[in-house]
């Protein structure tokens, strides 16, 4: 009887004891979950740089596509779908100025930025695992960006479509986005850029000044392409310059400035970094506003630390030469040459990075190496050039001694994807910018004397200075090129996606015929018949592509891998 009463009593006490236990367990395990993500959002989160009233800037229209805010800036789209732009003010003012101007430029832009990411990961979980990664990586970005440039981000950052607010709130996002380039090339080397710049002087010159030409190849899908903007910027601080950019975008990657000192960007094989520092577009955007020579352009390269490896053309009329500053988040090199000419594709040249292992690395890929060598070519075979001949060597689509490797080859110096083309004379002032598609359209002459000096007057482009677009715009050639990106790009989203929808028969014969001689158009239809699990089909299609000039080694190498994989199952 004893035994029988005491017993239940004491596994209940146990029980209870137990249930209470996992209670304070549980409690206690919540508590440092809230603990950590409390933390991580604290740290992650950018606090706006202002604290003031957000009243809206009025804008008016003046005409079609014609647009002034009350501060005298204004946006227009001119003959050649070309944006040209004007922006004055304080750097709040200014950052206001862009964002109610071009709010609808700036929406587009990110919904074609945002359904890119969406079309290469599909994955909602990875997309939102992948945003916490870039929140955590950019959690200091504002520490390191000048108080300047948050305020013009800033003012921006209100127009921004509240569609996107899911990603992050608009300032912080705003933010991010000018280190989109950086991360790019940063996590896994995405190669979304592979920008080719050349420049040349005395006997090089027919008038023995400054040439510089240059392809920014950033292609992040065909939306984001669209609508470039010629933007036209007067600081109440530093020097006015012109920059080709798109919407509500403060960073530089190609633009001149009042001094006659041009900056472009090219980038370079980087490490994983471990978190986000000065985005190398701002970098240069302070060189532009703030330098008027080479010397002063290194000092400012020199005094920030960026996240990623970069290489930052520098043209200066006051010097009448060009010279590069290589930049490593570790060193910051400035490299010239004794010869008339200088060529950039994507490798190191200097004496202290030029032998890094990963500078070797990416030459060892040969694409860049073998592009610089197309250029050199061209440029001596050319001399002396005179800005026509300089489009006419950014629009080349050919290898060395003129081999036909197919379009859309990284190996040429027009890879058909530029987002645009530019060519400067600092000495004389003037550019040339490149109207779409890529750099096909016409080079649009700007006067920039006439620019800087008249500050209230309207500008556009010199009709009677500007170059004519190339003929094969016009050609059957080019419809076909237009027919392969887009079976490309549906072939892509498949293999993005593991699903989705297929190409037809016809749809694979088109592609075949619009590109024949690119290894691209076998190496796409050897990934997706791999996928599909048709062996012979992709067998086929990868013994056809590793007979053409390929880009990298290490895409000859998938395409190997791809081959044995299908024999290996044929053999089955």
């Amino acid at each position: 009887m004893y035994i029988g009463i005491t017993t239940p009593v004491y596994f209940i006490n146990f029980a209870a004891l137990m249930k209470k236990k996992l209670k304070i367990g549980l409690g206690i395990l919540l508590l440092l979950v809230v603990l950590v993500v409390a933390t991580y959002y604290l740290k992650v989160r950018i606090e706006p740089p202002l604290q003031v009233q957000v009243v809206s800037t009025n804008v008016i229209q003046k005409a079609a596509q014609f647009y002034e805010s009350e501060n005298g800036s204004w946006l227009r789209k001119n003959d050649k779908s070309v944006w040209e732009m004007s922006i004055n003010g304080t750097p709040y003012e200014r950052g206001m100025a862009f964002g109610a101007l071009a709010e609808q430029l700036q929406m587009e832009k990110e919904a074609a930025f945002v359904g890119e990411i969406k079309n290469r990961i599909p994955s909602d979980a990875y997309l939102g695992f992948l945003k916490l990664i870039v929140g955590w990586f950019n959690r200091d970005l504002d520490d390191y960006v000048p108080q300047e440039y948050l305020h013009e981000i800033y003012g921006a950052s209100h127009y921004m479509p509240d569609s996107f607010d899911f990603v992050a709130p608009k300032f912080h996002r705003a933010l991010s986005y000018h280190a989109a380039h950086d991360i790019g090339h940063a996590l896994q080397n995405m190669n979304l850029v592979g920008c080719t710049s050349f420049a040349a002087t005395g006997q090089k010159t027919e008038n023995g000044k400054l040439l510089i030409g240059r392809n920014f190849d950033f292609y992040f899908g065909g939306d984001f392409a669209k609508d470039v903007v010629l933007a036209v910027v007067r600081p109440t601080e530093g020097h006015q310059f012109i920059s080709v950019t798109w919407a509500c975008f403060s960073g530089v990657v190609s633009g001149m400035n009042e001094k006659g000192l041009t900056v472009t960007l090219n980038s370079a094989k980087s490490d994983i970094p471990g978190k986000g520092k000065m985005p190398v577009s701002l970098i240069a955007r302070q060189i532009l506003q703030y330098a008027s020579n080479i010397e002063e352009a290194y000092e400012i390269a020199q005094s920030y630390e960026s996240f990623v490896s970069e290489t930052f053309l520098i043209g200066s009329k006051t010097d009448g030469r060009v010279a590069l500053i290589e930049k490593t988040p570790e060193k910051t090199a400035l490299y010239s040459e004794d010869d008339e000419d200088l060529i950039v594709t994507n490798h190191f040249q200097s004496h202290e990075l030029k032998n890094t292992a990963l500078n070797l690395e990416y030459m060892g890929e040969e694409v860049s190496t073998y592009r610089y060598q197309r250029v050199a070519e061209l440029m001596d075979s050319l001399a002396p050039l005179t800005p026509g001949k300089v489009a006419y060597i950014l629009r080349d689509k050919q290898g060395q001694s003129g081999k036909n490797i197919g379009l859309a080859n990284e190996k040429a110096i027009n890879q058909l994807l530029a987002h645009h083309s530019v060519i400067f004379s600092p000495e004389e002032m003037k550019m040339w910018v490149s109207s779409p598609p890529y750099q096909l359209g016409n080079y649009l002459a700007y006067d920039l004397i006439s620019i800087f000096q008249n500050k209230e007057d309207e500008f556009t482009y010199t009709d009677s200075v500007s170059i004519a677009p190339d003929p094969f715009l016009y050609t059957h050639t080019y419809e076909n090129y237009e027919r392969f990106v887009t079976i490309k790009e549906k072939i892509q989203r498949f293999l993005y996606r593991g699903d989705g929808e297929k190409i037809t028969a016809q749809e694979e014969l088109e592609m075949v015929k619009s590109n024949s001689n690119s290894f691209l158009t076998y190496y796409y239809l050897g990934d997706y018949f791999k996928a599909l699990e048709d062996w012979e089909k992709a067998k086929y299609y990868y013994e056809t592509g590793l007979t053409k000039e390929i880009a990298k080694v290490s895409e000859k190498e998938h395409m190997e891998n791809g081959l044995a994989e299908c024999r290996g199952n044929l053999q089955q």
